[in-house]
């Protein structure tokens, strides 16, 4: 039997993370007629929190930052546990 430290698996185990700035809801002939240049308005105001899923489960909260190499990152505001 093998036996792994921690460190270890948690170095084996990848997890999918993805960030939902907010939702919208349109009807299929709305989606149809979007082009290059369209506004879909999402259920959120600016200064609102972004959520935070890990294999689609949500995890926290965060915001929306430009990093030093001029990329889009969250800072995270909160946490979720269960």
């Amino acid at each position: 039997m093998t036996h792994l430290k921690n460190t270890e698996i948690g170095n084996e185990i990848m997890v999918d993370v993805s960030v939902t700035l907010g939702t919208a809801d349109l009807r299929v002939n709305q989606l149809l007629k979007l082009g290059r240049g369209a506004v879909v308005e999402l259920d959120r105001d600016v200064n609102d929190c972004v959520d935070i899923y890990a294999n689609d489960i949500l995890i926290g909260h965060g915001e929306v930052v430009i990093t030093e190499n001029d990329k889009i990152g969250i800072s995270i505001t909160d946490t979720q546990t269960k």
